[in-house]
């Protein structure tokens, strides 16, 4: 699953909504470019149209992302993602988990300590160890990486692996650790292999092969 920004921004946005103001969700096109502009908790701070949204939508809904409950009776569109924890989804996250993908989505690369302070509304971390384990967790799941200790810095960033990274306005993105570009790479290539061996077997069988 590779995300544009636009739509790491509306996933992330759909996920915090839904846990910080749940009268008010799911979310109409209004409501969602209003979260995905806004000036607090986003990095980079972005100025997307209701039209930008909705192409991001509409992309998400054709890779079953999101599904859209339609307009009846003078209503407006209302728009839910299946991202992760519903029925739909394979990723199925811890509520910690859930909340460090949710603020990696919507800032970019962060530290333990900053997680846990942004996350107060998302989930429960009692201290930094427990954030570093579910950090671990999701990096035993190929779901986000560590980068390098930057030179002068007491914590290691961690980066989500769903798309590429905006970080600040000097520079556009983040380039992955190499290492888990690699066995990103090689495990989706063993994935194809068994899905193509598969399909062959189904086809030599109905052939009576």
């Amino acid at each position: 699953m590779q995300l544009s920004p636009h739509q790491q921004r509306v996933i992330g946005c759909l996920l915090e909504k839904q846990s910080t103001t749940p009268e008010h969700y799911p979310l109409s096109l209004n409501g969602l470019t209003n979260a995905c502009n806004q000036k607090s908790n986003r990095d980079p701070v972005l100025n997307l149209t209701e039209s930008d949204v909705q192409v991001a939508l509409d992309e998400l809904s054709d890779m079953r992302l999101v599904t859209v409950d339609e307009a009846l009776s003078g209503r407006v569109n209302k728009y839910d993602h299946r991202f992760c924890n519903t029925e739909f989804s394979s990723l199925q996250f811890s509520a910690q988990q859930r909340a460090i993908i949710c603020l990696l989505l919507l800032r970019g690369a962060q530290t333990p300590g900053e997680l846990r302070t942004r996350s107060a509304r998302l989930a429960d971390f009692n201290n930094v160890d427990e954030v570093e384990n579910a950090l671990n967790k999701l990096i035993e799941n190929e779901q986000v990486a560590k980068l390098p200790r930057e030179a002068g810095k007491r914590e290691s960033r961690y980066i989500h692996l769903f798309g590429e990274q905006p970080i600040t306005p000097d520079s556009n993105t983040i380039n992955l650790p190499s290492e888990a570009i690699k066995d990103k790479e090689l495990n989706d290539l063993l994935r194809e292999v068994e899905e193509l061996k598969a399909e062959l077997n189904q086809i030599k069988a109905h052939l009576g092969l």
